[in-house]
């Protein structure tokens, strides 16, 4: 599959140019980094969370964790993980587990970390588990421009 025809619309929308990474298969953000020889805090990853009836997309570092209920109190609303089994109806072209952390490409509300405020290059899932997309920081924070940023992650 490669890149994710969302993705990739999404992309050229915005006008950033990417690169496509390919890489052994993982199934972790940490075993993607690994496998990809970058560092794991350089890869966005996407944690979907309801809210109520609402899904809402946090993208955090690839080593990180969110703090659920710190951002439950910036949001001012109760939050749960989604189960892996209602994604796929939202994420049609990517593979289980291979979400692209572009919550708007999909409709969907974001919010970012400012970990990656000062990050010079970002990767990310690509909609794939073979994949990543490479973007400059400066793109990546066009891409996301719009949405809310805070700090709701812990590295373990």
């Amino acid at each position: 599959m490669s890149i994710a025809q969302s993705v990739k619309r999404y992309l050229e929308t915005i006008g950033v140019e990417y690169q496509l990474l390919p890489h052994p298969q993982t199934q972790s953000s940490r075993e993607t980094a690994t496998a990809a020889h970058i560092p794991p805090d350089h890869v966005a990853k996407a944690v979907i969370l309801n809210s109520d009836a609402d899904l809402l997309m946090a993208v955090i570092p690839g080593d990180s964790w969110v703090k659920i209920k710190i951002l439950q109190q910036e949001l001012n609303c109760p939050l749960e993980l989604t189960p892996e089994t209602v994604l796929d109806a939202y994420f049609k072209d990517c593979q289980a587990g291979a979400i692209p952390p572009l919550g708007p490409a999909y409709g969907l509300e974001t919010v970012l970390d400012e970990a990656f405020t000062t990050l010079a290059t970002v990767y990310f899932e690509a909609g794939d588990h073979q994949h990543l997309v490479r973007v400059t920081g400066e793109d990546f924070q066009r891409l996301l421009s719009g949405v809310r940023r805070g700090r709701f992650c812990h590295n373990g």
